[in-house]
């Protein structure tokens, strides 16, 4: 587990390459609304309505009508044309359904985001946009938002980071095959512009994209996947003559950022599934892709930005912290280390868990081996290995772990140490200094391969999720039913 935490995340807070992309959909909040939009039909405007039932959680009318009133202010500040009343409610209906879904996943499962969390993701975020946390804050404050709430969605974003990492990230394997497959393609492209590592230009490509996306539920019939193509193919039409993508994506697509216009945002060329590439490496800034077919349903992608990426290098091209390279070596500082790792659940809370850990420091004080106790309380899948992970590079563990490790001299122990994964201690056996050449191309290689399947299988996984709960979307009976 803890080997691989070093893949980059898809949330907004690990990708945001400029300043104007740390508004949230949220941010203009306060801004008056028009008249026209304020109004909703007058039978639907007592509080205790209710809008959808989503296992045992109930979602009121008066929760869906403040949330809508928020999405209309967005999509008139970004200058994107609202859809029609209905369709609006019905698209932030589906919004909240999912994300009180992925609220009860995380709970089910033990995940809880405390202050620090939330704060470490404001830092992260200003550090990626060359700003202070404080001028983050003011720029929040100017766009109509209150801080407080910046910080309420930075919570829900992390809290979803962890339940992907959890429930997704740990369930994709990438093979050595895998890894040997695809350095044996990027050798027969021949640093031709492809997603790859042949050429420092290609690593720091980024690409922007727009997406509409008619969702095909599991289990289709063969009519029913026809007539949701010549759906798309519909949309497509419409588009190819003069129709507003965002406007349209805002009111006929099924994908996450619909509401945001269809605006997947940009990131590292390599950070797309491969099928995205693929449909747009031949497209220009402005210019839409045909009708794409995944397992999720059709697509109708748009070129909305492409070029070098600015200010720094694309993550997937970075090298380990701490890397020297000089024309050929890569010299890295690896560390030797051991953990005793305990989770933290329903049964297990963060006190009792740092209690145990602080008896088992104050044993191995009394000479008790660091593998031993390993073997006998640690629930990490290193255990029988006496807690080793082995050498481990810069950058290949969470945060507050590597913070932690590199704070030890050979042969310390740490105090207990919080991620999100538990409590640990950690004992740094040794360290030394590697070429890492060949073993970082491999590791990048991986990291590529990761994160064009990472977004599809969470997408998978949601679909999943919603198949297995009870929904009652009152205002869209027929999102409720389920194929046969």
């Amino acid at each position: 587990m803890m080997r691989s935490l070093h893949m980059k995340r898809w949330l907004a807070l690990a990708m945001v390459p400029a300043l104007g992309a740390v508004m949230p959909a949220w941010a203009a909040k306060k801004a008056p609304q028009p008249a026209q939009q304020q109004t909703a039909p007058a039978k639907e405007q007592f509080v205790d309505g209710i809008a959808a039932i989503v296992n045992k959680h109930v979602i009121t009318l008066g929760q869906l009508q403040a949330e809508v009133g928020i999405v209309q202010s967005q999509l008139r500040l970004q200058k994107i044309e609202p859809p029609d009343p209905e369709t609006l409610r019905k698209q932030v209906l589906q919004r909240m359904i999912t994300d009180e879904l992925l609220r009860q996943e995380a709970e089910r499962r033990g995940i809880k985001v405390d202050a620090a969390q939330v704060q470490r993701a404001a830092e992260s975020i200003a550090q990626r946009n060359k700003i202070s946390v404080e001028r983050l804050r003011q720029e929040i404050e100017k766009s109509g938002a209150t801080w407080n709430d910046y910080l309420k969605n930075l919570h829900h974003e992390v809290m979803v980071d962890q339940l992907r990492q959890k429930a997704v990230d740990n369930t994709i394997t990438i093979s050595d095959s895998d890894v040997d497959a695809f350095l044996k393609n990027e050798e027969h492209q021949g640093g031709q512009p492809q997603p790859g590592l042949q050429a420092q230009q290609v690593a720091s490509q980024t690409l922007g994209l727009g997406q509409i996306l008619v969702a095909v539920p599991e289990g289709a019939s063969a009519a029913k996947v026809q007539e949701l193509r010549q759906k798309a193919e519909a949309i497509l039409a419409k588009l190819r003559h003069g129709a507003d993508f965002a406007s349209t994506a805002a009111a006929s697509s099924d994908g996450p950022q619909a509401l945001k216009g269809g605006d997947l945002g940009v990131r590292p060329l390599q950070g797309w599934p491969d099928l995205f590439i693929q449909a747009t490496q031949n497209l220009q800034v402005g210019e839409l892709s045909g009708i794409i077919q995944s397992g999720n349903g059709f697509h109708i992608l748009k070129v909305l930005a492409r070029g070098p990426e600015q200010g720094e290098a694309a993550p997937v091209a970075q090298q380990p912290q701490g890397a020297q390279q000089t024309q050929g070596p890569m010299m890295v500082t690896q560390t030797h280390v051991r953990h005793i790792l305990i989770k933290v659940n329903k049964a297990m809370s963060d006190d009792k868990a740092k209690a145990i850990l602080e008896r088992l420091r104050q044993r191995l004080e009394m000479g008790e081996k660091f593998e031993d106790l390993a073997k006998r309380y640690s629930e990490d899948a290193s255990a029988p290995q006496g807690g080793d992970l082995g050498w481990v590079n810069p950058g290949q563990t969470v945060p507050p772990f590597e913070q932690a490790m590199n704070a030890l001299q050979p042969g310390q122990i740490s105090e207990p140490v919080k991620t999100q994964y538990g409590w640990h201690l950690i004992q740094v056996e040794d360290r030394r200094t590697k070429d890492m050449a060949d073993e970082y191309k491999r590791m990048q290689a991986r990291q590529i391969l990761f994160q064009r399947r990472a977004e599809p299988a969470f997408e998978d996984w949601i679909s999943q999720l919603r198949g297995q709960a009870y929904i009652d979307n009152r205002l869209d009976p027929q999102a409720n039913r389920k194929p046969r």
